[in-house]
């Protein structure tokens, strides 16, 4: 917890001295917050020309971790307050080399160019030009070119010399990673272990060749995956060749999964591209209306099948009544088993193999929720006097219709994982309305049947 506590009279202070320009006020606050609290005042309370002026006010690293931490939207309007001379200085000389690359890949390419001329540090410039080749949400594109990296034929008192040298571009150091004079990644080594050792001794004597790594262009949820299975606070990448090019740290993995987060949040709601709430009226609409163009032609559907069946309504009157239930209980439970999946796939806990054994449990699942909630309709009928017949139709539809929703919630997040489609697709507005327009059609089919209709 920051050691100010940000509240409104605390803004309106803050902003009263910068206004003021008054430096003696401001440094020592600005000594005493966050980084992170101050990129969250500069993303809902400051303009530009207020917050250019704080920023002249941090040291460089501190300036630095506030840019990183700024949403996306207010870092790009930000930067209008630099040239790309200043830029490069001011920040992108000073940021580990991926999250330079993350930002650079949102700016005009043009300004991304030059920013990378005219950093000072061109072995720098040139770790952050390779990371822009990876696809996004790769393990390259996550990566940080920064890293220990020692070979296996140096002395330990060498490798000390290097890792002191190497540790000044390194905000955090976990361990060290062996390679041998091809570069291939061979092992690694504690930093504990080096320090214990005689210094004579060389780096082949002590390091442990049992090495989990992972290829630039493996998945970000499979770094993720690997991370959380073996417990890593780091991970080393190496390149089709088995040379070592990177390193990626639990923090970075961290920031992805929450962006994936959010994404697969806003598909599940039926947002189709990735938007905040400060975005234009026009991105925003474009992002929610072709889910709601999907459910718009859904209850056309629902509509056409309703009326193909006018006839059986006006004959019994009170199947109309129990439509809403229907179509909710089917797009609930649809929901509920593609959540599931989804959820699943995304955490790697399950993989689109094995879809019979999935199928089946998912429809035991169903089958026991269903027999339940239709249970509980035939009492909710019997006590309050409803036709048994009636009644006997709903339950049994509402059984079939559980266990059809359970089917399809299940079956099409793996057939997308199976064809590398983002399984996300399959909830939300797509499963309520497919769901919607097979209860109503078996509902009147089962009315139908049982009825005589």
């Amino acid at each position: 917890m920051s050691a100010i506590e940000i509240t409104k009279e605390f803004i309106e202070e803050f902003i009263q001295l910068i206004e003021q320009r008054n430096e003696a006020e401001l440094n020592p606050i600005l000594e005493k917050l966050y980084p992170q609290d101050i990129a969250e005042i500069f993303d809902d309370e400051l303009n530009l020309e207020q917050a250019v002026y704080v920023a002249s006010l941090l040291e460089s690293q501190k300036k630095v971790d506030v840019v990183i931490e700024l949403e996306p939207d207010v870092k790009l309007k930000f930067f209008q307050g630099y040239s790309a001379e200043e830029l490069s200085s001011l920040f992108f000389s000073y940021m580990k080399s991926d999250d330079a690359a993350d930002i650079l890949n949102n700016l005009p390419a043009d300004l991304s160019k030059q920013i990378l001329r005219k950093i000072d540090d061109k072995e720098h410039s040139r770790n952050i030009a390779s990371l822009l080749k990876f696809p996004e949400n790769t393990a390259g594109a996550l990566m940080a070119k920064e890293m220990i990296k020692v070979k296996l034929n140096w002395t330990v008192k060498r490798c000390t010399d290097e890792i002191r040298r190497q540790a000044e571009s390194l905000s955090n150091v976990f361990t060290a990673y062996v390679v041998n004079d091809y570069d291939e990644l061979v092992g690694w080594v504690s930093l504990k272990r080096i320090l214990l050792a005689a210094e004579s001794r060389t780096v082949e004597e002590i390091y442990d060749d049992n090495v989990i790594h992972e290829n630039t262009y493996t998945s970000g949820e499979e770094v993720a995956a690997t991370l959380k299975k073996y417990d890593l606070v780091a991970l080393p990448i190496v390149d089709a060749f088995n040379r070592l090019v990177g390193r990626v740290t639990f923090d970075d993995v961290l920031d992805y999964m929450q962006d994936e987060a959010e994404k697969d949040y806003q598909m599940l709601s039926g947002i189709s591209e990735d938007v905040e709430s400060s975005d234009s009226v026009w991105l925003l609409s474009r992002a929610r209306l072709p889910w709601l163009v999907i459910g718009l032609i859904g209850g056309i559907g629902s509509s056409l099948v309703i009326g193909g069946f006018e006839e059986e309504l006006r004959q019994n009157v009170q199947l109309a009544l129990f439509m809403p239930l229907i179509m909710a209980m089917g797009g609930n439970v649809g929901v509920q088993s593609s959540s599931i999946m989804v959820q699943g796939l995304a955490n790697n806990t399950i993989s689109s193999t094995g879809v019979v054994a999935k199928l089946g449990k998912e429809l035991l699942v169903g089958l026991l929720n269903g027999l339940v909630c239709s249970l509980l309709l035939l009492a909710y009928g019997a006590i309050f006097g409803n036709s048994q017949k009636i009644m006997l139709t709903v339950s049994v539809a509402l059984l079939a219709i559980i266990l059809i929703a359970a089917l399809v919630g299940t079956l099409i997040p793996l057939l997308l994982d199976r064809f590398k489609i983002d399984p996300a697709l399959a909830t939300g507005p797509f499963i309520t309305t497919s769901n919607d327009l097979l209860g109503l059609f078996l509902y009147f089919i089962i009315g139908n049947l049982i009825l005589g209709m």
